[in-house]
């Protein structure tokens, strides 16, 4: 770290912000929303001084379209996919589907997506599955892609007076203590936290001092939208060779490259035509002609590497600047979201002073070994792209089980999202997954009332017990009454996990609610400091 003198006249020693986030892509935008609702003031900082419109993910999975969905964002990721569907056509590996519950509401473009290139047949898949039901009323906000997500955010933080500085990188930082003194090109700032979402290379990781283990790249690849001169040389969808393996398509002049020869010298570098013209012809084994790009191209490896702490006193890491691993499916946007949801609150708690100790501590617990997983789950699709043929033989063994029922089930259900779980206290099969579609009887989804943040708490017990144990911590916990029904209560922490929930409404259960409330909302605002996370 570097550590700066008590006279340096530049360093404004007034801390003038809670927290400052570096990093104006999905992560660090979601992070910035959440701890504004949560009441911290916030800044973001952005090295770019004009929004990344590179191609990059190209859909989201189910727990990020549930986190749009309970702050508002849904109609507006609707829209995104409606204009994504007309402007590209169907992506493979969807199906339409109306969502159980839903009163009618029109058909949803169902999402599988691919295991190492591998399509998974919509058809195939069981959608009456128990986990895939319960997560269907997002189902219309999965084809957002990353430019797209990242202008929609951009309205949101906007909205809630989140100033975000375009064109300043982060040169220095020292952890007080008592808060952190941040250098910048743009002069030196005071912040009570920082949090790192500034990517694989990020600064605020690097400046902090904090390890980035894992496996070093073999491999290098190219994803581009470009103008063909004989697309008819391409074969449609993933092809695999001895060289490398390409995809063309599902819109029109989207091309996809990797090699397995070295990563790239210079990641840095922009991509130009030539190379990936080169890459294609290298692999397809034709002398296929790219005439012009159409959309920003980008260059990837399979650099797997996971950071060794999320957290270092006052600085704290999310999205890639945690952990980066390859590109497939998408997954480490949805990764970092899912880190900025479960960072936002509970960093906003303890700035507001009202956090429970250790609560802090339970971000990289709980994001930890979901990020190991997706690490592993990518790692273990480069080993079946791979052009030698003992990796050829895994991946038509893998073709097979994919191609079955109940393989296809199982991956899709893995690349959504819904089986993720926490690893929380409590026997009821909801607690520490995310919450499902649960709908009242006026109409509403659960998930409607979240929109300002906070706790939210279902109550349909008959004489609103559940809703009494909560009152005293009314401005964290929302509560929504409803008739009788199962589960009978359910407390929903703001990131969407659930944190206990009850098919009962007796004394047992009512026991477990305030043990929660407890464990994860702190004290009573009108009581003194109550049992701190165990």
């Amino acid at each position: 770290m570097t550590i700066y003198a008590s006279h340096d006249v530049n360093v404004n020693v007034n801390v003038d912000v809670d927290v400052t986030v570096v990093g104006a892509g999905p992560v660090g935008l979601v992070l910035a929303a959440e701890l504004a609702l949560s009441g911290a003031t916030v800044r973001v900082l952005e090295r770019r001084a004009e929004p990344d419109e590179a191609m990059k993910a190209q859909s989201i999975n189910v727990p990020t379209a549930e986190a749009l969905d309970r702050r508002g964002l849904l109609p507006a990721a609707e829209q995104v996919q409606r204009e994504t569907l007309e402007r590209v056509g169907p992506y493979s590996g969807t199906a339409d589907a109306r969502p159980a519950g839903t009163g009618g509401r029109a058909p949803r473009s169902r999402f599988t997506g691919h295991f190492a290139g591998m399509s998974l047949d919509p058809d195939l898949v069981d959608w009456s599955d128990p986990d895939l039901a319960a997560h269907a009323a997002a189902d219309g906000a999965r084809m957002v892609p990353q430019p797209q997500l990242e202008a929609l955010l951009a309205g949101h933080v906007a909205r809630l007076g989140v100033p975000v500085r375009r064109g300043v990188e982060v040169t220095a930082l020292d952890d007080t203590g008592d808060g952190v003194l941040v250098g910048t090109t743009a002069g030196t700032m005071r912040t009570s936290w920082l949090v790192g979402c500034d990517g694989g290379h990020s600064a605020v990781r690097r400046l902090a001092g904090i390890g980035f283990p894992g496996t070093d790249p073999e491999l290098t690849g190219y994803q581009a939208v470009v103008d063909i001169a004989d697309p008819g040389k391409l074969a449609d969808g993933w092809v695999w060779s001895t060289r490398g393996a390409y995809r063309y398509g599902p819109q029109p002049g989207r091309v996809a490259t990797l090699e397995f020869d070295a990563p790239p010298a210079d990641r840095s570098t922009p991509v130009t035509l030539e190379q990936v013209q080169a890459s294609l012809r290298r692999i397809s084994g034709t002398d296929v002609t790219l005439t012009a790009l159409r959309a920003a191209p980008t260059r990837w490896t399979d650099n797997t590497r996971q950071a060794a702490t999320y957290r270092s006193g006052r600085v704290l890491l999310a999205g890639d600047a945690a952990h980066v691993h390859p590109p497939f499916g998408g997954q480490g946007l949805n990764l970092g979201v899912g880190d900025a949801m479960n960072l936002g609150w509970k960093l906003g708690a303890v700035v507001a002073g009202w956090a429970p100790d250790g609560l802090l501590d339970t971000y990289d617990a709980e994001r930890r070994p979901l990020g190991a997983w997706v690490l592993d789950w990518t790692r273990a699709q480069i080993g079946v792209l791979r052009g030698d043929p003992k990796s050829a033989a895994l991946r038509d063994v893998v073709a097979g089980l994919l191609s079955t029922r109940d393989g296809a089930t199982y991956a899709v259900k893995k690349i959504s999202g819904v089986t993720q779980h926490v690893d929380l206290p409590g026997d009821h099969p909801l607690v520490g997954r995310f919450v499902p579609d649960l709908w009242c009887r006026d109409g509403s989804r659960l998930a409607d009332h979240g929109h300002g943040g906070g706790f939210l708490l279902l109550d349909r017990t008959p004489d609103g017990a559940f809703a009494r144990l909560a009152a005293a911590r009314s401005g964290r916990v929302t509560t929504v009454t409803d008739d009788r029904g199962t589960p009978a209560g359910v407390l929903v922490r703001p990131d969407g996990v659930v944190a206990w929930a009850s098919d009962t409404t007796g004394a047992a259960a009512a026991t477990g609610l305030e043990a929660a409330l407890r464990r994860w909302t702190g004290a009573p605002s009108s009581a003194p400091e109550e049992e701190p996370v165990g």
